[in-house]
Formats: structure tokens, C-alpha cells, sequence
């Protein structure tokens, strides 16, 4: 179906991102590499495997931008399964100079497909999930608009992650790393928070810090940083601190306020 200028399609169903056919040339053979590592490391419990993030979308940076998969396995992963998938992510970053890290989620079928992670997960994998290999689980999902439900389920649950930011500040986590990390969610809750009453879709983080300001003008400034960050991070210290003292917290009540928490996970 044709895709409308705010991510919906015709019938104001927020329509799938990216597509194998667009991906850039010079990533191609690197999502050839993945599969085949993939493939090799977990064979026929891994059930589907998707791409995600700039690459499928066609927006990826040679040098600046990561390579986002995610592994569907068939059975709960263990700790064994995801200390693998670690391993081979830092290795096909090591070896691949056209990416600056990789992403890589691992998670089970079963999960996907559940009803806890129906709107978060599961809304994932439906619309900003291309299939690479395997069963496509959006076939059994439902399709989804961009509601409040959507809104709660997604980002919902911001406040749990402040204490986790905090603390790894005080650990001193690499600094570029985590204002990439944080920069990013703070976008994104920032986006889903006016969603619907925006009633569109994007992943695009300029537009999200765009859309969000035009409803709160008070803390756009804050938010158009933030999105510059997420695309070129500084990791300086009071910037931080403005993710985890300032705009987090009021983002995290505000969310709170209008969409309610997110359903509580195990």
C-alpha cells in the first residue's frame, strides 16, 4: 500500500520500514557476512532474522552508522546464545570499517508473539523489522496505529532507565557511547509522547525532535540537541547530566501523566 507522508498507510495503519533493496551497496556484503555467522552459531533454532535501524532503511552513514539485526531463535536464549551473539557482534565490528558498531538482539519467537510484548516487541518486529531469513512473524501479528496504547507499551517506562544511566555515569562508561545510548531513547520518548496526536510514524531522529517540539516548545531546544547528539555524540559531562537531571525526569513524569506506565515485565 502506498505509504503516506507521516509513516501511515491508506488506511492509517502505521506501514513496515525498509526494505533488502534498499540497502546501500557498500553494506551489502557485510549483511551477507552477518547472515552467514548467524546462520553458522545458531543453524536451525534460529527461525527468523531480521535487519533494522539506518541500513535496511537506506539512510546508513559509511563509517558513522551501525548495523542493527535481531535473531528470532526458536527456544529462549540462554546465556551461552547471548554471549555468542556478543562475541560475533564485536567481531563484525572489528572487521568492518563501514560500520562504527553493531547491534544485535536475540530474543525468542515465543516472545515476540506474546501478548505482554504485543504492543512494543511485537510492534517492533511488525513495522521497523525487515526479514533477511526465515519465518516473518508480522504474519502473525496485528497491524498497528499510532495510539496511545501503542505510546504506553513502547516508552512507557522511561523512568526505569535513569537510575541504570546514572549509575553507569558514575562507572565511567565511555562518555560518546552513552550520550549516543541516551540521546537517542530520550528522542524517541520524546516522539512517541505526542504520536498520536501527531497520528504518524517516523524513525528519522530530526523529524521525531521536530514533531515533539511543535507540542512542547519549551523543551524543544533541548530535544533538537538531542537528536544532534544521537547522530554525533560528545559525551560531555553536563550534557549527561541534563539526560538524567533535567529532560529525562520531566520527560519520564510527563509520559507518565498523559500515557500511564508501561505493563510491568518479568
Amino acid at each position: 500500500m502506498a505509504t503516506t507522508t507521516r509513516g501511515l498507510d491508506s488506511q492509517g495503519y502505521i506501514a513496515r520500514e525498509g526494505s533488502l533493496d534498499l540497502i546501500q551497496q557498500e553494506f551489502r556484503p557485510l549483511v551477507t557476512t552477518a547472515r552467514d555467522q548467524l546462520l553458522s552459531v545458531f543453524g536451525p533454532r534460529m527461525t527468523s532474522l531480521y535487519l533494522y535501524g539506518s541500513v535496511p532503511r537506506g539512510t546508513a552513514r559509511p563509517g558513522r552508522s551501525d548495523l542493527d539485526v535481531l535473531v528470532a531463535l526458536s527456544g529462549e536464549p540462554t546465556d551461552e546464545d547471548r554471549s555468542a551473539a556478543k562475541a560475533l557482534a564485536e567481531s563484525l565490528d572489528k572487521d568492518s570499517p563501514q560500520i562504527d558498531g553493531v547491534g544485535l538482539l536475540i530474543v525468542s519467537r515465543t516472545q515476540v508473539l506474546s501478548d505482554l510484548e504485543r504492543h512494543d516487541l511485537g510492534w517492533f518486529v511488525a513495522c521497523l523489522c525487515t526479514p533477511l531469513l526465515g519465518e516473518d512473524l508480522a504474519e502473525h501479528l496485528p497491524r498497528y496505529r499510532p495510539d496511545a496504547l501503542l505510546a504506553r507499551e513502547t516508552n512507557g517506562d522511561l523512568a526505569l532507565f535513569l537510575p541504570r544511566w546514572r549509575e553507569r555515569i558514575a562507572r565511567g562508561d565511555d562518555p560518546r557511547t552513552l550520550d549516543r545510548l541516551m540521546s537517542r531513547h530520550l528522542v524517541r520518548t520524546g516522539f512517541t509522547l505526542v504520536m498520536p496526536r501527531w497520528n504518524g510514524w517516523t524513525s528519522d531522529l530530526t523529524r521525531m525532535a521536530e514533531v515533539f517540539g511543535a507540542y512542547y516548545p519549551q523543551r524543544a531546544d533541548e530535544m533538537r540537541r538531542a537528536a544532534e547528539a544521537a547522530y554525533e555524540p560528545t559525551g560531555a559531562p553536563h550534557t549527561l547530566r541534563t539526560y538524567t537531571e533535567d529532560l529525562g525526569p520531566w520527560l519520564a513524569a510527563e509520559y507518565e501523566a498523559v500515557h500511564g506506565l508501561k505493563a510491568p515485565r518479568p
